[in-house]
């Protein structure tokens, strides 16, 4: 089965996510997407978030959406690893799954490949790449002009993306819910304990 793999943070999953990356696996004639969320640990840590939802809840989410989406997957090895695997090996454990794998990024992903990654001469020639494109980045001149992905080229696909989604990201999202978070935590100190189900008034 030819399989896009989607790694990130996912914190939390957002409409823009799941969108595109079936746009994606459509413009590159894949089977399926497989979303593979990494640890909480190192969204903090190493990504510096200012907020990150739990492993657990994360993966619930995950396949809360796709439970009614059979060309989405989701794998739990990265969160369950002891440690945060590099790409390269989360690519090789899916191959011998069984799945015939292409790593799927966003631009912001793309340039960051020289200078923030591992393995990458590996991941292109064994596996390629299906670049997405958003905000009018233009990620085939920017393959074309750079001295290192231009000697990848051939290993990169470029896929355009619809621009309903361009506005859509996690940040902003992890933003309302801290507002909304924080709206009700005021309101449950403020009544009685027999009436901390007041809050769900608010969704009416």
């Amino acid at each position: 089965m030819k399989a896009l793999v989607f790694g990130g943070a996912f914190n939390p999953p957002s409409r823009a996510h799941i969108d595109l990356a079936y746009h994606a696996m459509q413009e590159s004639q894949s089977d399926c997407v497989i979303f593979v969320p990494s640890k909480m640990s190192y969204i903090q840590k190493e990504q510096g978030k200012d907020y990150a939802f739990r492993d657990e809840d994360r993966l619930s989410m995950l396949n809360k959406i796709a439970e009614n989406k059979d060309w989405m997957i989701v794998s739990d090895f990265e969160i369950h690893s002891d440690t945060q695997p590099r790409t390269y090996l989360t690519l090789q454990h899916l191959k011998e799954e069984g799945y015939s794998c292409r790593l799927l990024i966003g631009y912001d992903k793309l340039i960051e490949l020289e200078t923030n990654w591992q393995y990458i001469p590996e991941i292109m020639h064994e596996f390629g790449v299906v670049a997405m494109d958003r905000y009018e980045d233009d990620c085939i001149s920017y393959i074309a002009k750079d001295p290192y992905l231009s000697g990848f080229a051939s290993c990169i696909q470029v896929v355009h993306t619809p621009d309903i989604y361009h506005s859509v990201s996690s940040t902003q999202i992890r933003r309302k819910y801290m507002e909304i978070r924080n709206e009700l935590k005021t309101l449950k100190d403020m009544v009685p304990e027999e009436l901390e189900g007041l809050y769900a008034y608010l969704n009416r």
